[in-house]
């Protein structure tokens, strides 16, 4: 595995210094692997940067790559949603963002993600 892409649910857990969130993060940064982040995600969990030390200091390393949501990548989440009859925007740039990348995805909510894309390797937290 190349890297990992995290979704709203591992940033929490990081967040709030999971020993497992944080023991994965480590192990995949000492292993070299690249870690990235949907920018909707950024969006579902940023309330206040002077409360999120942790967060911010985890999004804001070159380590950390946020991948934004244009046209093109929009459309590609439309058509996933469309194809498999959901409507979850973040859930589908995750797993698209993962594929992309050659990622497995760090998740609380593996069903959502797995119904999504079935081949999808998941790490759960």
């Amino acid at each position: 595995m190349s890297g990992l892409t995290l979704d709203a649910g591992a940033l929490i857990a990081f967040e709030r210094a999971d020993r497992r969130m944080v023991a994965i993060v480590k192990e995949a940064l000492a292993h070299g692997a690249t870690l990235a982040v949907p920018a909707g995600v950024v969006a579902q969990v940023w309330r206040d940067g002077r409360r999120q030390a942790r967060l911010a200091r985890l999004l804001g390393t070159a380590v950390v790559a946020i991948e934004g949501l244009d046209d093109r990548r929009a459309r590609a989440v439309g058509q996933l949603l469309g194809a498999r009859g959901a409507s979850d925007v973040v859930d589908a740039s995750v797993v698209l963002c993962a594929r992309r990348r050659g990622h497995g995805v760090v998740t609380s909510d593996p069903d959502d993600l797995a119904r999504l894309d079935p081949e999808l390797r998941l790490v759960v937290i």
